[in-house]
C-alpha cells in the first residue's frame, strides 16, 4: 500500500515525502511543480501534473494501490489571493474537490490535509485552540477552511474520514542539509531574513513596530518543518487505527517577535542584517501563538526542534549550501 502526496514537491511537502520515505512507506507524489521543485524529492514515484486534471487523478488511483492521501497542493501567498481570488477558489477549493471525487471512485478513505492557522482570522484569545471562532480575514484562509468544510461533508455523506492540521509559522531545513525552504517568490520571513545575510537582497524590512507587544513587533509561532512532516504521519497512524474525523492545531506554543528573529539571525550567521521599518501591513495580528495541546495529546505528538537558534542555523546551513535553492540542481 502507498500514501499518495499531492504537493509533495513543496516545501512541507517535500519533508513529509522524507520522513515517509524513512520509516519505509511506499509514496507517490503528484506535483504540477508551479511551486515544488523536482530536486526537493528524496524518492517516490512522481506524476507532474495537476489535481484538475481528472484523466491524471484517476491513472494514478488506477497504478498505484493507495491507502491515504496527505494533501498539501495549493496556492498559498495571502497577497496574492486578495488580488487574484478566482485562482485559489480554482486551484484550492476545485483542486481538493476532483482529489475528493477520485478518492470516492477509487474507494480510499482516508486523507490528511494541510491547513492553516489562516482559518481563524484575528484571533479573540491567545494561544489559539482548535474550538476557536473561525472568520479568515483573507481569500486564502477562506479557501482553506471551505476545503475543510468540503471534507467534513464528504466523511458525512461518504464516509472520507479527515485530518485537518491547521499549523502556524513553518520554518527551518531538514538535518542532511538535502532539502530546505525555496519558495518563488519567497514571502517567510526567516528566509527573507537570511537572504538580507548573503546580500540576496538589500536588507529586512520590519512591518509595523507600533504593536502591543514588548518590542513593538509582531509574534509569531515557528514550528520546524521537520516536526511538521512527523504530524502529519502521526495523522495517517491515527486515520489508519479508525479514529474519527478531527482538527488539530499544530505550533510549539511559543511565539518569537519579528526583531527576535533578526537578533537570532545576526548572531547565528555573524553577519550584519540591514533592517528597514516600514508601515504595518493590513490585517497582521499582533500576536498568532497556537495551542497544540490537543495535537499532543489525541496524536501523540511532541515537536522535538523548538530553539529559535537551531530553527535558524538549520535554514541558515540550507541557504548557505544552495544559495540558488534548488536552481543549483
Amino acid at each position: 500500500m502507498a500514501i499518495l502526496v499531492t504537493g509533495g514537491a513543496g516545501y512541507i511537502g517535500s519533508h513529509t515525502v522524507a520522513a515517509l520515505l524513512d520509516r519505509g512507506e511506499d509514496v507517490v507524489v503528484v506535483d504540477n511543480l508551479q511551486t515544488g521543485h523536482r530536486g526537493a524529492l528524496l524518492g517516490g514515484k512522481l506524476y507532474e501534473g495537476d489535481l484538475r486534471d481528472k484523466e491524471l487523478l484517476a491513472k494514478v488511483f488506477r497504478e498505484n494501490e493507495i491507502d491515504a492521501v496527505i494533501h498539501f497542493a495549493a496556492n498559498s501567498l495571502v497577497g496574492e489571493s486578495m488580488q487574484n481570488p478566482g485562482k485559489y477558489y480554482d486551484n484550492n477549493v476545485f483542486g481538493t474537490l476532483c482529489l475528493l471525487e477520485a478518492m470516492k471512485e477509487a474507494n480510499v478513505s482516508k486523507i490528511v490535509f494541510s491547513s492553516t492557522a489562516a482559518t481563524y482570522g484575528e484571533p479573540e484569545k491567545v494561544p489559539i485552540e482548535e474550538g476557536d471562532r473561525t472568520e479568515p480575514t483573507n481569500v486564502y484562509g477562506e479557501t482553506k477552511l471551505m476545503m475543510e468544510r468540503m471534507m467534513a461533508w464528504f466523511d458525512k455523506v461518504l464516509g472520507i474520514r479527515y485530518v485537518s492540521l491547521r499549523y502556524f509559522n513553518a520554518a527551518g531545513a531538514h538535518e542532511s542539509g538535502k532539502i530546505g525552504e525555496d519558495h518563488r517568490p519567497e514571502s517567510h520571513l526567516i528566509p527573507l531574513v537570511l537572504q538580507a545575510a548573503l546580500k540576496q537582497r538589500a536588507h529586512i524590512s520590519v512591518f509595523g513596530e507600533d504593536y502591543d507587544t514588548p518590542d513593538g513587533t509582531c509574534i509569531r509561532d515557528y514550528i520546524h518543518v521537520s516536526d511538521l512532516a512527523d504530524a502529519h504521519l502521526l495523522a495517517v497512524d491515527y486515520l489508519r487505527k479508525g479514529n474519527n474525523s478531527d482538527v488539530f492545531n499544530l505550533g510549539i506554543g511559543q511565539g518569537f517577535s519579528v526583531k527576535q528573529v533578526i537578533d537570532t539571525a545576526k548572531q547565528v550567521t555573524g553577519l550584519d542584517i540591514p533592517v528597514v521599518m516600514e508601515a504595518r501591513r493590513a490585517g497582521d495580528p499582533a500576536v498568532l501563538v497556537a495551542s497544540s495541546d490537543k495535537a499532543r495529546s489525541v496524536l501523540g505528538w511532541t515537536p522535538n526542534r523548538t530553539k529559535l537558534e537551531d530553527i535558524i542555523r538549520g535554514a541558515w546551513n540550507w541557504h548557505q549550501s544552495r544559495p540558488n535553492g534548488y536552481g543549483d540542481n
